[in-house]
């Protein structure tokens, strides 16, 4: 009997997913067995994606045991690539072939009212979270990961990257604390991610290090495209520094707290009300607008409480918050509506742009609204909600009509 290892989910209630046994023998070939929910529409196609693994990783005799429960072809390559690490720990994964619409960038200043958190080892979760319409969708290697199962996360986080179809939201990672996160990083910066977030910062040595690390690795692949940081606050310390971690490094493009930790850092309890938080959620406010960045609120923990949610995101706007994390989908229509300019925003920033516009076209060098002057940086904010209203829906055609 050779080398044997396993990997990935089985049983009754598992979907989307499977479970693979692979055996390297001495000789006999290549040897399948496959118990699968849908052998007769895709046996063959599973067998095949198999054979082609086998012969990309040089394994000529070997045995795969796979129990299918519908599982697509990412999944299957990542529980095979889990396996096959566990049994040749000195394997170096393929290069990705990432499809063209997951290459697409994102801009520093992307709207990102809503992001929505996705176990990493859960490839259930992963198929259809684009439809739900987050600006982000994290793919979660630290919380919601055991540690037992993070290797297998990390090759699943890595192959959902390059083959997933998110519906243009922007593709997060959330990485384990360092050291751990350096070797998440190897797996998920080849495979298009937009943005990594990180974990329980407490310092900008932390996040120096970990962009050193994410450039070191673009230029190993000859990768241009940027990959943005989210560092999240989880600690009284953490909160004290908050400014120091906001400027800590030019990708940096959004500051965001979690609150979970922080209120057990403290010794508190989290309520509805927030009262608790205030002062920190007002410092990390604070310290990103004052490094040029984007406030991003924590999750709501009460998926099924929506007025509380309301009510939530309403004091998280008022407090300066662009935008929060959630952990259901039903939370996000009520985050982006929350967020969303109120309609006298709206209105003074397309009166704003409008007499921009009539300057410019007079050849005037001198804009003014009433009484008061326009200068770019007020003009570039009223873009910015007009083009935030657009986004929720809100008077895009009166916009036009108006244009």
């Amino acid at each position: 009997m050779g080398l044997i290892g396993s990997a990935g989910n089985r049983g009754a209630a598992v979907r989307s997913d499977c479970w693979i046994e692979i055996e390297i023998r001495e000789s006999g070939g290549i040897d399948i067995v496959l118990k699968s929910k849908v052998e007769l529409l895709f046996g063959e196609d599973i067998r095949r994606q198999l054979t082609d693994l086998c012969q990309t990783y040089g394994l000529e005799n070997v045995k795969i045991v796979m129990e299918d429960s519908g599982a697509l072809p990412f999944t299957i390559a990542a529980r095979f690539e889990s396996v096959l690490s566990k049994i040749k720990p000195d394997m170096k994964p393929q290069s990705l072939n990432v499809r063209k619409e997951n290459r697409i960038e994102k801009a520093r200043d992307a709207f990102r009212r809503s992001r929505l958190y996705l176990p990493g080892d859960q490839p259930k979760m992963m198929i259809n979270a684009g439809i739900h319409s987050p600006d982000g969708i994290i793919l979660d290697l630290e919380d919601s990961v055991a540690p037992a199962k993070k290797d297998d996360a990390r090759f699943l986080v890595r192959r959902a990257l390059e083959q997933v179809d998110f519906y243009g939201a922007e593709r997060m990672v959330r990485i384990n604390q360092l050291p751990l996160g350096l070797k998440d990083l190897e797996a998920v910066i080849p495979a298009g991610v937009n943005l990594i977030l990180i974990p329980k910062v407490e310092s900008a040595a932390q996040v120096q290090e970990l962009a050193h690390a994410i450039t070191k690795i673009q230029a190993e692949h000859s990768l241009s495209a940027p990959v943005w940081l989210m560092p999240i606050i989880e600690s009284a310390l953490g909160v004290i520094k908050a400014y120091e971690i906001a400027a800590a490094a030019p990708e940096i493009v959004a500051l965001a707290i979690g609150l979970e930790d922080y209120t057990a850092d403290l010794g508190t309890a989290r309520t509805d009300s927030g009262q608790e938080s205030l002062f920190a959620r007002s410092m990390i406010v604070n310290a990103a607008r004052a490094a040029g960045l984007q406030p991003i609120d924590s999750v709501f923990s009460d998926v099924a409480d929506m007025e509380a949610l309301a009510k939530n995101v309403a004091l998280s706007k008022s407090l300066g918050f662009d935008g929060m994390g959630c952990i259901h989908p039903r939370q996000i229509p009520v985050i982006h509506e929350g967020y969303a300019p109120a309609d006298s925003d709206i209105e003074k920033a397309k009166k704003i742009v409008l007499a921009f516009d009539e300057a410019q076209a007079k050849g005037l060098g001198v804009v003014s609204l009433g009484s008061k002057m326009i200068d770019p940086p007020v003009v570039k904010r009223a873009l910015r909600t007009i083009d935030l209203a657009i986004c929720s829906q809100k008077l895009a055609h009166d916009w036009k009509e108006a244009k």
